[in-house]
C-alpha cells in the first residue's frame, strides 16, 4: 500500500552525514529540499568559498553532487522513504557557477517504469539563467545500507538549530 501523496511546498527530510544534506557534516552543503507537488523538487544553496574550483566559482563536481541529490529527491515527493540511486548522471555545465551568492536548484521527475525512474534538474543563477543541468537515470535499491537511526533521516523544521 502506498502513502499519500505529500501536500505541496513541504520539506523533505535529511541526514545525519550525506555530503549534500547531512545537517552534521561539517564539511558538506547541508542543503535543505522542498516538495512543489509530486516529483517536484526545490532548493536553494549557496557555495562556500572551500569548494572552489577556479578563483570565485564553484567546483564541477560540487555542482555535480548538488543536481544528482535533487535529482535523486524527485522520486521521494510522495514517499520520502523511497530511496533510489542515480545509475547515470549527465551534467551539462552552461556558464561557472559562483562561490558566495544564492542558487536555485529545481528538479523534475521525468517518468518511471518498474524499478527506474528519469529526471531532470537544474541550477539557476542569480540573474536568472540556468548555470548547469542534469539528466538522470534512477534505480530503486532494497535496502538501504545502515540503521536508519545511523541515518538520523528526519525533518528539521527551518530555523531550527542542529547539534
Amino acid at each position: 500500500m502506498s502513502r499519500p501523496a505529500a501536500p505541496p511546498e513541504t520539506k523533505q527530510p535529511n541526514s545525519r552525514l550525506c555530503f549534500a544534506c547531512g545537517l552534521e557534516n561539517p564539511v558538506g552543503l547541508r542543503l535543505a529540499f522542498y516538495n512543489q507537488g509530486p516529483g517536484r523538487v526545490i532548493s536553494d544553496a549557496i557555495v562556500p568559498p572551500q569548494f572552489q574550483g577556479y578563483p570565485g566559482r564553484a567546483h564541477g563536481g560540487i555542482v555535480a553532487a548538488m543536481l544528482d541529490e535533487i535529482v535523486g529527491r524527485t522520486a521521494m515527493t510522495e514517499d520520502p522513504d523511497h530511496f533510489m540511486v542515480t545509475a547515470k548522471l549527465e551534467v551539462r555545465f552552461r556558464s561557472p557557477i559562483p562561490l558566495g551568492q544564492r542558487l536555485h536548484l529545481e528538479g523534475s521527475l521525468v517518468r518511471r517504469k518498474g524499478r527506474f525512474a528519469w529526471a531532470h534538474a537544474h541550477v539557476r543563477l542569480p540573474d536568472g539563467s540556468v548555470g548547469a543541468e542534469a539528466d538522470a537515470m534512477l534505480v530503486d535499491i532494497d535496502t538501504l545500507a545502515g540503521d536508519p537511526v545511523e541515518l538520523g533521516w528526519r525533518v528539521v523544521p527551518d530555523g531550527d538549530p542542529v547539534a
